[in-house]
């Protein structure tokens, strides 16, 4: 597709948004490390693909504390990625083609490098400058103890104490991550002017929408009490606070004052929000709020067909009040890959869990990983993949200690590994490292590839039409052109113990087995897509099947 057919407004509903991790997927200026020029040599992979948009993870200027995720200056490009016009001509590039551009905002921290950050250090307690932070007396003799015993979300502790200019020990300041990334003040006047101007800036440079990172931990009790055993709905001193609501109806404001006819059509905004609360999960969701956000209850179940069945009814039971689309994804930058989950004993996602040296199946995996692929790109809204999924990568698990520099590694002393396995550089083409990533003569990559990925390159899958990449062009080729996919209402059908069965549009079925027996296939007029070779004896184990069914 070249250029956009036509402005729909409702894009959104059912779009494939591909993930792209800027550092690790394709280098253009031979330094190891991917850049903004290495995407953009690589769109026509995105476009053949089948893809409506990519979201991009951070690219502003960082000291990458956090992989990004720690910014400086959000109408910056880091140098590592390149420079704003060239984010500019990326984005007008990648609309030519028909995909739109999702940025990333990171609203609930900044950088310890940011400008705000390092005048407030600079000024006394009690200061302007420090108010636009969480900046806290300790408690105890001469306030040593921190000012609450929230958990960070890397682990260790959410408080850092500072020193004052005579070298005394100072106030605390909150971050609920690592210490590189303090906490913001949402209550004061500052930082929400800030925000909003970011969303119009990058809005105005072409931007079709914005995932927002953590979206449900921005407002805190001011208060600052400690979290309560079991606190209920809105009562969270750092989390799901009803304050949020009235900040996203701002951001919405904003958004919408964007005409639906021009450029990239509907700007949206799109939540990470990790919440067990259904019901306060939709909240975000509400006409005047945001547009869509992740579901990572779908991710977190493990290869069961009566979780995922559970799970899809309550998205969807869930989203439907609110008219939102549910939003489907198997993995992204944090998580373990899908080839490598699906092939552990334990095969949902925690990151409670998430442990070194656990057994993994790879072939079992890889079976369950094209089914799983069949079976999210058929349900009712719209598709997130994250990049090398599409090629099947498995998780990297042999990294040396001394390479990880997650927080999450480092914070925990070593005992969870870390997110760099599934933040490996891609594999472009060539029988041994940087398969391409990287331009002849380059450094080396900034982690490390597996020699055995030579196997699973973009050029070794386009040349075997039984690859991972295959499937996935077919699946989302078939999903363009049936008019029954993407949003819309499905139908569940009968089926046996462990076997997912459903119908959507009038004449389009998905059938998915996860029992130990092959299972009896509907009557059909056609196969139109199938994760693994059918048999005479039906559907094998941990396969799925796109069938043409009569209405």
């Amino acid at each position: 597709m070249d250029g956009l057919a036509a402005h729909d407004e409702l894009w959104w509903r059912d779009a494939v948004i591909y993930e792209v991790y800027p550092r690790s997927f394709a280098d253009g200026d031979g330094d190891g490390i991917g850049d903004l020029a290495g995407v953009r040599s690589r769109l026509g992979h995105l476009r053949d693909l089948g893809v409506d948009a990519i979201w991009f993870t951070p690219w502003y200027l960082s000291p990458m504390a956090d992989g990004g995720y720690d910014v400086t200056d959000y109408r910056a490009i880091d140098p590592a990625f390149g420079t704003l016009a060239e984010a500019e001509e990326l984005i007008a590039a990648a609309l030519a083609v028909g995909i739109r551009t999702i940025v990333d905002v990171v609203p609930n921290h900044v950088s310890d490098q940011h400008p705000w950050f390092q005048a407030a250090l600079a000024t006394a307690p009690g200061s302007p400058e420090r108010a636009r932070f969480w900046f806290q007396p300790g408690r105890g003799p001469g306030g040593a103890e921190m000012p609450t015993h929230w958990p960070s979300m890397f682990g260790g502790d959410t408080w850092t104490r500072t020193k004052n200019a005579d070298g005394t020990s100072g106030e605390w300041y909150l971050h609920l991550f690592s210490s590189g990334q303090p906490d913001l003040n949402w209550s004061h006047p500052d930082v929400r002017r800030e925000h909003e101007d970011v969303l119009r800036f990058w809005f105005d440079r072409g931007v079709a929408g914005v995932r927002i990172d953590s979206a449900a931990l921005l407002v805190k009790d001011p208060a600052l009490p400690e979290i309560p055993a079991d606190p209920g709905p809105g009562e969270h001193p750092n989390t799901d606070r009803d304050e949020l609501h009235e900040i996203y109806r701002g951001w919405r404001e904003i958004a919408d004052s964007y005409p639906a006819d021009h450029g990239p059509g509907r700007r949206i905004l799109v939540g990470e929000i990790w919440l067990p609360d259904v019901e306060r999960f939709v909240r975000y969701l509400r006409p005047d709020e945001l547009h869509t956000a992740f579901n990572f209850d779908f991710l977190a179940r493990p290869w069961d067909a009566a979780q995922l069945r559970a799970s899809i009814d309550a998205t969807l039971a869930a989203h439907a009040p609110v008219g939102a689309p549910a939003t489907w994804v198997l993995s992204n930058h944090d998580v373990t890959r899908p080839v490598t989950r699906y092939g552990r004993a334990e095969s949902g996602f925690s990151f409670a869990a998430k442990r070194a040296g656990t057994p993994t199946d790879l072939e079992l995996g890889r079976g369950r990983a094209r089914a799983a692929a069949l079976l999210s790109a058929a349900l009712p809204g719209s598709l997130y993949l994250y990049q090398g999924d599409e090629l099947g990568l498995p998780e990297y698990e042999e990294l040396d200690d001394d390479l990880r520099q997650d927080p999450m590694y480092l914070r925990s002393g070593g005992v969870d590994p870390g997110r760099e396995g599934c933040r490996v550089p891609l594999p472009w083409h060539g029988d041994r490292p940087p398969f391409g990533f990287s331009p002849p003569g380059a450094q080396p990559t900034w982690l490390p590839q597996p020699v055995e990925w030579g196997e699973l390159t973009v050029a070794a899958q386009e040349a075997d039409p039984g690859s991972m990449l295959a499937l996935y062009r077919a699946a989302l080729r078939i999903r363009r052109a049936e008019p029954g996919l993407g949003d819309g209402p499905m139908e569940w059908l009968p089926a046996a113990d462990g076997v997912l069965a459903f119908r959507r549009g009038p004449s389009f079925t998905c059938v998915v087995n996860l029992s130990p027996r092959p299972a009896v296939l509907p009557a059909h007029t056609a196969v139109l897509l199938a994760s693994a070779p059918l048999t005479d004896g039906g559907l094998a184990r941990d396969t799925a099947v796109w069938l043409r069914t009569s209405p």
